[in-house]
C-alpha cells in the first residue's frame, strides 16, 4: 500500500480506534498533585502572613503553621479520594448502562454510533462498515461507545488513592516551604514570605512542564496570585492584632 492510500486510510479511520500517543493525562495524580503543592503554598503562606503580621510569636507562627499543613493536607487527601471515587462509579454506572443497551439492541447502538461518525463528516458507507465490523466484538464495541457517547475511556479511569496520595504529599511539601526558615531558626517574617515567593514562582514556573506554556509566565502569575492572598491575611492580622483577640 502506497504512502498516500496508507495516510488516506488512517485519516478516515474514526478517532476512538487509533492508537493513543498523547501522554496520560488521566492517571489521577498530576491534577492533585499541583493543586496540592499551590493549595499548600498559598494556605501556609496566607497563615503565616496572618499571624505573623498579628504580631504572634514564633512558637505560634511555627504551631500555626503546622497545623494548617496536616490539617489542608488531610483535607486535601480525603477530597481528592472522594472526589475521584464518586466521579469513577457514575462513569461505571453510566458504563453498565450502555453495556445493557449494546447487549440488547447492538443493530441501533451500532447505527447511532456510525450517526455520531458521519455527523463528523466521515463517509456514509465506511461509518456504517465500521460500526457493523465493531459490533461483532463486544468488548471493544463498548470502549469506543463510551469514549464516543461519553468522552471517557473506561480502560484508563483515574484511581482515587493516587489521587489522595498526590494531593496529600504535595500540599505537605508546599506547605512545609515557607515555615522552613523559622525551623531553621530565623525568626523575621519577611524572610518566611520571601522563601514562600520562591516557592510559589517554582511551582508555577514548573506547571509550565506540562502545559508547554512559558515558565516565566506561568511563575510569576502564581507568585502574584499567592502574594496577593498573603498581603489580604496580612492586612487583616495587622488590623485584629494578637492584643485584639479575647
Amino acid at each position: 500500500m502506497s504512502d498516500a492510500a496508507m495516510s488516506e486510510g488512517t485519516s478516515a479511520v474514526p478517532a476512538a480506534l487509533l492508537p493513543d500517543h498523547h501522554a496520560d493525562v488521566s492517571g489521577g495524580w498530576l491534577r492533585p498533585a499541583v493543586f496540592g503543592a499551590m493549595d499548600g503554598l498559598v494556605t501556609n503562606i496566607a497563615l503565616i502572613a496572618g499571624v505573623g503580621g498579628g504580631g504572634a510569636s514564633v512558637h505560634t507562627v511555627i504551631l500555626t503553621g503546622f497545623a494548617g499543613l496536616v490539617a489542608g493536607a488531610v483535607s486535601m487527601g480525603l477530597g481528592e479520594y472522594t472526589s475521584v471515587r464518586t466521579q469513577n462509579d457514575q462513569v461505571a454506572n453510566e458504563i453498565a448502562k450502555e453495556r445493557a443497551e449494546l447487549e440488547r439492541n447492538p443493530e441501533f447502538e451500532a447505527e447511532e454510533l456510525a450517526g455520531m461518525w458521519i455527523a463528523r463528516g466521515l463517509p456514509e458507507r465506511l461509518a456504517r462498515q465500521v460500526a457493523t465490523v465493531l459490533s461483532k466484538n463486544p468488548d471493544e464495541a463498548l470502549r469506543v461507545h463510551v469514549q464516543e457517547e461519553l468522552g471517557v475511556n473506561p480502560e484508563e479511569q483515574p484511581s482515587p488513592w493516587t489521587a489522595a496520595i498526590s494531593s496529600f504529599l504535595c500540599f505537605s511539601l508546599g506547605a512545609l516551604v515557607p515555615l522552613l526558615p523559622y525551623l531553621l531558626g530565623a525568626t523575621a517574617l519577611w524572610l518566611a514570605l520571601a522563601v514562600g515567593g520562591v516557592g510559589l514562582f517554582a511551582a508555577g514556573a514548573l506547571t509550565a512542564r506540562f502545559t508547554n506554556r512559558g515558565w516565566l509566565r506561568s511563575g510569576v502569575r502564581q507568585l502574584v496570585l499567592g502574594l496577593a492572598a498573603a498581603g489580604v491575611t496580612f492586612v487583616i492580622g495587622k488590623a485584629i492584632g494578637v492584643s485584639g483577640i479575647g
